[in-house]
């Protein structure tokens, strides 16, 4: 019994922290997702929308804690009990968004590895059992550190976890498992591999009455054949594209997805999905315009991508004089391509070459030493 509930600590301890991980690496995909649960047409709780950063922040946090306090056997009663209530939580929440259909992918390890609501749910129910063996053999957990040192590292512990949040938050994650980040070559991931596919073909002998399957049809068969009917079989499975419904309009409305993605040289991408949502402090926007212009100057593209309507675009443009153009593009696809509003993203030729979250956009003189020269 003690291997087991040793093997059960280990376990326990590392999915909780690589859970918290996952979303404290990406707080602000945790908030998205958080408020799709809260949705009319998921929990229908619409009034927690205004906690959902709070609640994103903390409960990555909670996780990792939790996961350091069992490796380490801390607080032996109370991380328990936490670790019984928290899953049971998850647990619940997962049967119930899988039962009704309600929230497609469940966001447990973030975008590092999609999980449907019923992968997700089966594996709680795992988790549960290897905190009940936890539970129950209780008696095997003991600290490894103990008096002031232990009360010393969970401090540092939870300084070094809150602190990470913060920083993802701030200045984009630091391990990036989006489709859109650096390296990533955008126009290729759009295309995918479609599956390979055999036809298989049934025939009636006109004379004998026989029916046979062919691959292919054979030469003049419409003397001696009738068609009868016709099946696919998939010889080897297609990758469906990563990338999906991205897009760009131009301020006409035509569609230059290609023909920017297409472009041999620089172009700088401002990522606003909601410009009325952006910040717009002075200094973001005066490092913003100033780069912009130095770009342009220097020939290399520079343009804005948003959901925003024309209203919305025009108004802006009139209160900071951008020296940019601003093209069409999903909202949904915005989010998912920079967590920063408004974010800034260099392509070339189609690739993703680097990225900046609004606190730290770059003067041109850096990213030309570092990235255009």
């Amino acid at each position: 019994m003690k291997k087991v509930v040793k093997i059960s600590q280990v376990l326990v301890g590392i999915l909780f922290i690589f859970s918290g991980f996952v979303k404290a690496d990406d707080p602000t995909g945790f908030t998205i997702k958080l408020l799709e649960y809260f949705a009319p047409d998921a929990l229908n709780i619409p009034w927690m929308d205004r906690f959902s950063f709070t609640i994103a922040f903390t409960i990555p946090i909670v996780e990792m804690m939790l996961g350091f306090m069992i490796l380490l056997g801390a607080r032996k009663k109370l991380t328990l009990i936490l670790l019984v209530l928290l899953e049971l939580f998850f647990t619940f929440l997962t049967w119930y968004t899988a039962h009704y259909n309600k929230v497609l992918e469940c966001g447990c390890f973030g975008d590092a590895i999609p999980m449907t609501s019923w992968q997700s749910f089966w594996k709680n129910i795992v988790l549960m059992v290897f905190i009940i063996i936890l539970v129950i053999g209780n008696k095997y957990i003991s600290p490894l550190i103990k008096g002031k040192t232990q009360n010393v590292i969970l401090v540092i512990l939870l300084a070094g976890s809150t602190f990470f949040s913060y920083y993802c938050y701030n200045y984009l994650p630091v391990i990036d498992f989006r489709p859109y980040k650096i390296g990533t070559n955008i126009k290729k991931d759009m295309q995918g591999t479609p599956d390979v596919v055999k036809f298989y073909y049934t025939l009636k002998n006109k004379k004998s009455g026989e029916t046979k399957e062919f691959d292919k049809f054979p030469d003049n068969y419409q003397n001696d054949w009738t068609f009868i009917g016709s099946r696919t079989e998939t010889i080897k499975k297609g990758i469906d594209a990563k990338i999906k419904d991205f897009s760009i309009a131009s301020p006409s409305g035509s569609d230059v997805t290609d023909s920017i993605l297409s472009a041999p040289g620089n172009t700088f991408l401002l990522i606003s999905m909601s410009i009325d949502e952006a910040n717009k402090d002075k200094e973001t926007v005066s490092k913003i315009n100033v780069l912009a212009s130095d770009c342009i100057k220097n020939h290399i593209g520079f343009i804005c991508l948003t959901a925003s309507d024309q209203t919305q675009i025009v108004s802006y443009q009139k209160t900071y004089a951008p020296p940019y153009q601003f093209y069409g593009t999903d909202g949904t696809v915005l989010k998912t391509m920079i967590r920063s509003n408004p974010g800034l993203i260099l392509i070339k030729g189609g690739v993703v070459k680097a990225m900046w979250h609004y606190h730290s956009i770059p003067s041109f003189a850096d990213v030309n030493a570092q990235y255009l020269h």
